[in-house]
Order: structure tokens, then sequence, then C-alpha cells
């Protein structure tokens, strides 16, 4: 069994689009902007045996906002920008009830059937409470990247960290506290 580094997407790999303090997804490849340190952090994580998994809600795909065929786009951008080969994406809503929705953990437990992942032994890194709420579901430790959204906190356990670069280094104990 493998290691995996469970990434969202938005927040975590590139810049959201803030609106009234609530976070938004870019709407176009021409809006991603990769964050700073983040392919420093993936090739980090290939280096030490980690395979980045992108886990991300695209839930404006159900709400009419935004086409699959656009996201997809957006995916494969950042995949080829960054080196990640496996993209994960549930395009439902809350109302959807779904199992791969975060904070349900059915995304995570799908990329470990399909890429033979080791829960136990990899971790999370995400922005927001349903990144956490999923990876402490499936079992794996978990990175809360907070940018102060005008959102309520995850639940404890996790890692308060600034960037998935500072996650990476703690996670493959390289960090150093500088």
């Amino acid at each position: 069994m493998r290691r995996a580094a469970f990434l969202d997407r938005d927040g975590v790999l590139n810049q959201t689009l803030l609106v009234d303090g609530v976070p938004e997804p870019p709407n176009s490849i021409s809006e991603v902007k990769i964050l700073n340190g983040v392919l420093e952090g993936i090739q980090l994580l290939k280096n030490s045996g980690f395979i980045p998994v992108v886990v991300t809600n695209q839930p404006d795909v159900a709400r009419g906002k935004q086409s699959k065929e656009i996201v997809e786009a957006i995916n494969l951008y950042i995949g080829t920008k960054l080196q990640i080969e496996h993209f994960f994406t549930c395009f439902h809503d809350d109302l959807d009830f779904c199992s791969c929705r975060k904070p349900a953990p059915g995304l995570i437990f799908q990329a470990a059937a399909q890429l033979q992942l080791d829960i136990a032994s990899s971790f999370l890194v995400g922005d927001r409470w349903r990144d956490i709420s999923a990876g402490q579901a499936a079992g794996c430790q978990s990175y809360f990247i907070d940018y102060s959204y005008r959102e309520k906190l995850p639940d404890m356990p996790y890692f308060q960290v600034n960037s998935l670069l500072e996650a990476t280094r703690i996670a493959v104990g390289e960090y150093n506290g500088v």
C-alpha cells in the first residue's frame, strides 16, 4: 500500500477568489493562480514517497453556475502545471446527499480504493472545515490552512499551517521551525 497526500484544490493549490469573506473557485483557466511554494511542496511530497491526490468539491456544477467541462479543464491545467496525475471531484451540492461531497470521506475512499492507498499513513491538506472533517472521517492526519474565511472552523484535531509547503515539511519530518 502506498501513502498519499490528499489535497483540496482551491485554497491549497491555487488562490481562491474571496466574495464577502467566502472563498470561490476560479471561473476559468485564466483566473487560476498557483500559490507560492506549491510546486516545491508537490516535489517534496513525491521525493518523500507520497502520491499527491486532489480531492475537490465543485458544487457550482450542480448549482448551474459552472460547467463540468470547465472544472475538468481547470483540473487538467493545474495537474499539468504541478505534475499531479490524480483528481477526484465531487460535482454535487449539499442537497444531493452524496457520499463524495466533503465533509463526507467518499472521495478519499474512492481514491484509496482505485490507487491502492493506505489512508492511515496518508494525510490531508485543506482550507475549509469540510476538508478537515473529511480527512478526520477517513482516518488520516489533517492539516488546516486558515485564511480566516467567514465560515465555521473545523473541529479538532488538526494541525494549523500556513501553506501546503509547511504541511508537507511537517508531514515528511523536515520542518525545522523556520
